[in-house]
């Protein structure tokens, strides 16, 4: 089954076509946010490098957030009209989520970090056991210093990943010391392989998804909704 992904929830603008043995192909672009011209030429391009036509495709996957709200917002009305014009399911995926599915059988806990300005992160917690990826604590915003105390209680190493390492990594150094690693900088970036990883297995696991069913995943309101109470 071959599924072709997308993520543009941040400044990366990525798709991914895989399937269930291996990743067929994927790009990625980490220079400046401008999804609505990048976003469709690079999915045209990685569809013609590896010979596939869109009719080919069995399924789509996509990052519904957390992440940039207008990213986000291109990214979902890309693949809807792809999904709804071929007539082929939708799998949503967080953008955590998929952040964590990079660092593959990781030791420990995987905390994802993304900055949501305001001094406050996107962040969860999750864990690998028997080749398989959980979720220890759901999708969140927060402020990074009220984050940092509630980690200080778990016993287990704690590796961070996402671009709010940037930002946030040497105030998670300077109050958890060694019980915080930071991953390498090749796998802080969004992956679409990684989201289309974890949404082909959704998928083979039986969750249903379609163009009309799949919703970003905002977790809180832009600053406009909360300034005029929206």
């Amino acid at each position: 089954m071959k599924l072709l992904a997308l993520d543009s929830s941040s400044i990366v603008a990525t798709v991914a076509v895989v399937d269930e043995d291996k990743i067929i192909g994927e790009m990625i672009i980490n220079h400046k946010k401008n999804h609505s011209k990048k976003l469709m030429p690079l999915l045209r391009q990685l569809l013609d490098e590896v010979e596939i036509q869109i009719k080919d495709v069995d399924a789509f996957g996509v990052s519904i957030g957390p992440g940039s709200f207008t990213g986000i917002r291109i990214g979902l009305a890309a693949i809807k009209a792809l999904a709804q014009i071929e007539n082929k399911p939708l799998i949503g995926v967080s953008t955590l989520e998929g952040l964590a599915f990079n660092l593959p059988n990781s030791k420990g806990i995987i905390c994802p970090i993304l900055d949501a300005q305001r001094e406050e992160i996107y962040t969860g917690l999750y864990k690998w056991e028997d080749n398989q990826m959980f979720s220890l604590v759901d999708d969140q915003a927060i402020s990074a210093m009220e984050w940092i105390d509630l980690l200080k209680n778990r016993p287990e190493s704690i590796q961070l990943v996402g671009d709010g390492i940037e930002k946030f990594g040497p105030l998670f150094k300077d109050h958890l010391g060694e019980k915080v690693s930071i991953a390498p900088v090749i796998s802080r970036m969004p992956r679409a392989s990684s989201i289309g990883s974890l949404a082909l297995g959704k998928l083979l696991r039986g969750e249903k998804g379609d163009y009309k069913s799949i919703v970003p995943h905002y977790i809180r309101k832009s600053q406009a909704e909360q300034k005029f109470g929206l």
